[in-house]
């Protein structure tokens, strides 16, 4: 499986800026190994949620949803552990 695309969203845009540079670097390999196949890495599904899933990176969560029928990976959110899953 190739060809996913990730968008980010405004809030996941603004969370990546604030990032450290070396755990920019972390979370955008890992978001490029997402690309490439979807459920690469430490992957789950949240329970309680329609479509939504996260992807560990150390301490950080990145919550996204995936949509197969366009082949595309939707970042919600990038935030540390003892916030990524408050709403």
């Amino acid at each position: 499986m190739s060809g996913w695309k990730v968008e980010l969203t405004r809030p996941a845009q603004r969370d990546l800026r604030r990032l450290d540079p070396q755990i920019e670097r972390r979370v955008r390999a890992a978001l490029g190994r997402l690309q490439q196949e979807p459920l690469a890495g430490d992957v789950r599904k949240l329970a309680g949620q329609t479509d939504e899933w996260r992807l560990r990176v150390g301490d950080w969560r990145v919550r996204f949803t995936r949509d197969t029928e366009h082949k595309l990976i939707s970042v919600i959110r990038i935030l540390p552990r003892g916030r990524a899953y408050r709403d």
